[in-house]
């Protein structure tokens, strides 16, 4: 069963999902994302690195800031503190209203769209692995003892048949 991933709007097949995560991760590791500047990296390590893995760089990012809606009252509807992060390549989108600080709100947007990719990308890979496994399962040699039972089957059904006699009634 073919399944789809909501991306820009839009139903695309997941295996196109994969493809696209495959040509950026058979990239050599000389070819890491290099960072414009200290200032455009989030400050945690971990998301650092995390981003490297899945080869998201900061340039295929776009970010845009928006004010919050919902509880808080006053001082949440005139701040934008709402960050709107989207990864350009696969057209993820990530919206963070979580925090009151504008930088927290980056921060959690950055670490949230690493774990819709990274979801993404599982889902994607084993979508791949089911059809392989599939395709397996279906041209693998029967064992005999199978073969043997299903002949058997057969010849008891054509005996039953036999024993009906033509249709017409002349014999």
């Amino acid at each position: 069963m073919l399944q789809y991933l909501l991306i820009e709007n839009e139903y695309k097949p997941l295996h196109l999902f994969c493809l696209l995560f495959a040509s950026i991760l058979s990239c050599s590791a000389a070819s890491l994302p290099r960072w414009s500047s200290m200032a455009d990296l989030p400050e945690d390590n971990a998301l650092r690195t995390r981003m490297q893995k899945l080869r998201i760089r900061e340039e295929d990012l776009e970010e845009s800031f928006i004010r919050g809606g919902g509880a808080g009252g006053q001082k949440i509807n005139k701040t934008s503190s709402t960050v709107v992060l989207r990864h350009i390549p696969s057209g993820l989108e990530v919206r963070c209203q979580r925090e009151r600080s504008q930088s927290q709100n980056r921060l959690i947007a950055r670490q949230e769209l690493c774990d819709r990719l990274e979801a993404a990308f599982k889902t994607a890979q084993m979508e791949i692995q089911n059809d392989r496994e599939k395709v397996r399962r279906q041209t693998r040699a029967r064992p005999r003892g199978l073969k043997r039972r299903y002949v058997a089957g057969k010849r008891h059904r054509a005996g039953i048949k036999e024993g009906r006699g033509k249709p017409g009634g002349d014999e």
